[in-house]
């Protein structure tokens, strides 16, 4: 855990996460920050929390004492929403301090009640509430569904810092610096890398709150933004914010220049189609080519490479008359990411029987994906010469469709 300074009278508490599954569901292989922020003014605010995570509330209050905060100074603790991993330590706060009013939305309070048990010194606000700490005046914006119910952003007007919690975080763990204004335009955009990967992966289900939420924020005079996880924006917070613009916009398509291969095979005849279907692709100099093996690839990483392409090659066998089973679990995941309107290409051998295009399309009718299909190549075993020549067409089909929607 370490300490930093956001701006005059602005602390930022961090801890990086690593070797564990981000909600126990996501592969972070970069691991993830968890921020939290102390504001100091007359009175001292904390925003969210990061203890917890590593079981030693010691550590969290070893920062405090970095700060020349004692932990019974503070006097309110603002959840800008009720997740556990911006909560987890409140309990090891009430240990040695009760004294303290909770801030969280109406839809905040009976969560913090379920989750914690806790019910007294419980101040609700709503959109355009404000709280004076003395030298730092807060106001406080509803953002519900960024991606819980309850969720809130809090805005600094004296720094003009937003706290936006989840919306406008991103994976990845944080080693010389947690700000923009110190990392090199390389380190930039491997973070922001992994902010599609998180936002895929984490809010992608709610980009109409987000989308929701950005329009909300653009009314406050941002100066900076102070994420639940990830980089800390204060050189240039809007290019965060119009990456998550983008990203809203991918969800109904077309994304970017890209096209992403989700393959699997049980006995190496799909992947004679697949390897067919690389090589073409590859060819393809102004189109960026994702190659993913189920169930080998995360679906993290799966859903990141969907999100930003705007055609998708599934290959894959029939298996016990259905699809291949991590291609139908894939695909299930991403129609409740609403991951709609790609154009695709569907290839796959089977044995005695079809049936994978019958499992495929009922997915696809019912999670109302409207994936846009060229004619599939299904074959018999191995693909014949006549097979290859039917998967090249539809390959070159795919890529001049990519490249008239993209235009």
């Amino acid at each position: 855990m370490h300490v930093s300074k956001v701006t005059d009278g602005v602390y930022q508490l961090s801890i990086n996460i690593e070797n564990m599954l981000f909600e126990g569901l996501w592969e972070v292989p970069n691991g993830v920050s968890m921020n939290s922020y102390i504001i100091k003014g007359e009175k001292t605010a904390i925003i969210d929390g990061v203890c917890g995570w590593d079981g030693v509330p010691e550590h969290f209050f070893g920062l405090l004492k970095e700060l020349d905060i004692e932990p019974e100074s503070i006097e309110y603790v603002i959840l800008n929403h009720m997740e556990p991993d911006h909560t987890g330590w409140i309990e090891d706060l009430k240990k040695i301090h009760n004294n303290f009013k909770v801030i969280c939305t109406k839809k905040g309070a009976p969560l913090l009640e379920a989750f914690f048990n806790h019910t007294e010194n419980i101040m609700v606000v709503g959109d355009g509430d404000t709280l004076d700490l003395g030298g730092h005046v807060l106001e406080f914006a509803e953002i519900p569904n960024v991606h819980w119910p309850d969720t809130m952003a809090t805005f600094d007007h004296n720094t003009g810092t937003l706290f936006s919690c989840d919306a406008f975080g991103s994976y990845g763990r944080v080693d010389h610096g947690n700000y923009d204004d110190m990392l090199s335009e390389e380190d930039l955009k491997w973070y922001e890398e992994e902010a599609v990967r998180y936002y895929a992966n984490i809010v992608a289900a709610f980009s109409m709150f987000v989308d929701k939420a950005i329009t909300k924020c653009a009314g406050l005079p941002i100066k900076i933004i102070a994420p639940g996880h990830g980089v800390v924006w204060r050189k240039d917070p809007m290019r965060i914010v119009e990456d998550y613009k983008r990203y809203v916009a991918y969800q109904k398509g077309p994304a970017m220049k890209e096209i992403t291969v989700l393959w699997g095979s049980m006995y190496g005849m799909t992947e004679k189609g697949v390897n067919k279907v690389v090589e073409l692709l590859e060819k393809e100099e102004d189109i960026k080519v994702n190659v993913h093996e189920l169930p080998q690839t995360s679906w993290g990483q799966i859903l990141k490479s969907v999100w930003t392409s705007t055609g998708v090659v599934l290959a894959m066998p029939t298996y016990e008359y259905k699809m291949f089973p991590p291609m139908a679990a894939a695909l299930e995941e991403l129609g409740k990411k609403k991951a709609v309107n790609r154009l695709a290409f569907r290839i796959g051998s089977y044995g005695w029987s079809g049936g994978a295009q019958k499992e495929l399309d009922h997915i696809m009718e019912q999670q109302k994906m409207n994936w846009s299909f060229i004619d599939p190549v299904e074959y018999k075993g191995a693909p014949t010469k006549d097979d290859l020549v039917k998967i090249e067409a539809g390959v070159k089909a795919l890529v001049e469709a990519v490249r008239e929607a993209v235009k």
